[in-house]
């Protein structure tokens, strides 16, 4: 089952869920992508995946045209809050789903807030792609 997970920057949600997709199942091809993607991972993502035991940080940064020409299973989006726009893509895909989240390099404040943030927005990208995952892609 081949996965693409789309986003904005492609530097922090994106990349979360593809590190836990790809640790609830190592047989998933699972790759993710940004419509302007920065070309560098958030260090307060590879820090909070870090904390739990995912390792994300030889991920890349990549534009989402590298993927365009390549059939899907499903696209994921993630983009969330009301003053995003979300990426529409173009390919070849059999399911398109959006499972939204804040972004949390957005947080502003205290070092802890923002951390705060950060670890919140991890924990519901864990729990909401797992699920995900049962209903849609285990044994399938």
């Amino acid at each position: 089952m081949k996965v693409l997970i789309l986003c904005t920057g492609n530097s922090c949600r994106s990349q979360m869920a593809h590190g836990f997709l790809q640790s609830f199942d190592k047989n998933l091809q699972v790759f993710s992508a940004g419509t302007e993607a920065s070309g560098k991972l958030n260090a307060k993502a590879v820090q909070v995946m870090s904390e739990i035991g995912i390792d994300i940080s030889g991920h890349t940064s990549d534009s989402v045209s590298k993927y365009l020409d390549e059939e899907w299973d499903f696209v994921i989006t993630v983009c969330g809050g009301a003053n995003e726009s979300c990426p529409a893509f173009i390919g070849k895909v059999k399911n398109r789903v959006h499972i939204g989240f804040d972004d949390p390099s957005h947080a502003e404040g205290t070092d802890e807030f923002i951390m705060s943030e950060f670890h919140r927005v991890r924990d519901e990208i864990k729990e909401q792609f797992y699920q995900f995952y049962l209903e849609n892609m285990k044994g399938k």
